[in-house]
Order: C-alpha cells, then sequence, then structure tokens
C-alpha cells in the first residue's frame, strides 16, 4: 500500500512529503527527456516564470492513488512574435471518434486506453525560451541561472504543437 497526501497544496511552502516526491519525479522527468539546460542569465532574456500545479490523482472508484505534482510555465507573460510565433491546439472531432469507433467495432479492433505522463516533454521548440528554476529547486551553485528550453513544457502557449 502506498501512502498519499488526501490535500492538495495551493503553494510550495505548504506541500510535505509526498508531494515533495511528486515534485522529484517529475524534475526527473525532465532529466531524462533533456528539457532544459541551465545556463547564465543576460539582461536581453524574457525569463518566463514556472509555478508548481499539485494534483490527486483517483481510481475509477474516487479513491486517490498518488499525488502528481506538474511544473507548469507561466505562458501567460509570454509575448507574441517574440517568445512564440503560432499557438496551436489538438482538439478531435467527435464525427471522427465515432468514425473510429464504428470502424474498430466492425472489425473487432480492440481499445485501450493510455495515459502519457509526459507527452508535452517530447515535443522541440523552435523559439528561445527562458524559464526561471522551480521554487523550492534552485541550484545553490548558480542562484541566478535560467533555464533554456529544448523542449515544450506545459503552460506554454507552443506547447501542444
Amino acid at each position: 500500500m502506498t501512502f498519499v497526501s488526501q490535500t492538495e497544496p495551493k503553494i510550495v511552502a505548504y506541500a510535505h512529503n509526498n508531494w515533495i516526491t511528486a515534485m522529484h519525479e517529475e524534475l526527473n522527468q525532465f532529466a531524462r527527456n533533456e528539457v532544459w539546460t541551465l545556463v547564465p542569465r543576460t539582461s536581453k532574456m524574457n525569463v518566463i516564470g514556472t509555478k508548481w500545479v499539485f494534483k490527486n490523482k483517483l481510481d475509477e472508484h474516487g479513491v486517490i492513488v498518488r499525488n502528481k505534482a506538474r511544473l507548469v510555465a507561466k505562458g501567460y507573460n509570454q509575448e507574441e512574435g517574440i517568445d512564440y510565433g503560432e499557438t496551436y491546439a489538438p482538439v478531435a472531432r467527435l464525427e471522427a471518434v465515432r468514425l473510429l469507433l464504428a470502424y474498430a467495432s466492425m472489425n473487432r479492433f480492440k481499445f485501450h486506453q493510455m495515459d502519457v505522463k509526459s507527452a508535452f516533454l517530447n515535443g522541440y521548440i523552435d523559439e528561445e525560451v527562458y524559464v526561471s528554476q522551480p521554487q523550492g529547486f534552485e541550484d545553490h551553485k548558480h542562484p541566478n541561472h535560467v533555464f533554456k528550453l529544448k523542449k515544450a513544457l506545459y503552460g506554454l502557449k507552443q506547447a501542444p504543437r
């Protein structure tokens, strides 16, 4: 049995051991996917802030099974033409989903639903985007450095692309 927190903290200061473990898992995903590199901050950089978002994940019976911490960029600070060129929102049309299900039913295909934990962390970005170090996880050797993103981060305007 795994012990999970029942409450979702609003800020990092209120996060305790279970949430800190979840935050480490998220940062480990970033390291595995080579999402960013730590670079010195300059005055010409438009640095976007980051924020931790905490969410309890439930099973089909509504029981909390794990704590999920996600680091998101404060994308509302991005300026069009400087930080991003275009946005995109992938949406499946209902007609396409119905057609797929009908075809699968006729051919007796099996469907499985899956959730990709780090879907956005697989998309490369073309623009130079810099984000601040995550609160509570600043590099003590380089506290004034920022992260240059190689891949998309949740919250960026160009992330869904």
